[in-house]
């Protein structure tokens, strides 16, 4: 994905300048892993082109999940006297299994099912040599994942458990549960409210 102004007017100044603000939304959007970990600082611009340079970043921002990519969509922080949990936008749902001793709280968030940071999950994805070929796929590409957000820091594992260190988004409800439980899930059902409903029927009702 290149991203350029129509104009070609962008000078090295500005290029440097985007660079340096596109590091540090992708850092506080914490949906991608970045290859480049130093953001250098802000270039020295005039006041008109960092008006021209944040209106150009405003734009990326609107036009880039339309394409599907949300490498920058950052999203809204609570206010601290409000707490970890916005009710406003879901109610909190958990997925509980005490034998493997995972403890995960999600909630739907601007659309999209995010785990929420010091949910424990478990340490590692089974694997078994009894699998048929589309279960096996299915808990390879479970367990690539897992690796992956391990990998990254969001999971860090101590002693067999992992604990989620960040707010990370997954493409459904159902692979946040295969990631906490380190098996498939139907996730509509296994995610539970506060209230004792499912997100399946929660999600039908289409409450906010």
């Amino acid at each position: 994905m290149i991203v350029t102004s129509k104009d070609e007017n962008l000078t090295k100044g500005h290029v440097r300048y985007l660079e340096s603000r596109l590091i540090g939304l992708a850092k506080r959007a914490a949906r991608v892993e970045l290859e480049n970990s130093t953001q250098p600082p802000p270039a020295p611009l005039p006041e008109a082109d960092r008006y021209d340079m944040e209106y150009f970043i405003e734009q990326v921002q609107v036009v880039l999940p339309v394409l599907g990519v949300n490498a920058i969509r950052v999203r809204e922080v609570n206010p601290p006297d409000q707490g970890t949990v916005d009710e406003q936008i879901s109610p909190l749902f958990r997925l509980v299994n005490a034998k493997q001793g995972v403890d995960a709280k999600a909630q739907q968030i601007d659309g999209e099912f995010t785990m929420l940071a010091g949910s424990t999950v478990v340490g590692n994805v089974r694997q078994s040599a009894r699998y048929s070929p589309s279960t096996a796929r299915a808990y390879a590409s479970c367990s690539a994942l897992h690796a992956k957000l391990v990998a990254s820091g969001t999971i860090t594992v101590v002693n067999g458990t992992g604990r989620v260190t960040r707010n990370v988004v997954f493409s459904s409800p159902s692979t946040a549960g295969a990631i906490a439980l380190g098996r498939s899930c139907n996730g509509r059902a296994a995610w539970i409210s506060t209230e004792g409903e499912t997100f399946g029927t929660w999600e039908s009702r289409g409450v906010e």
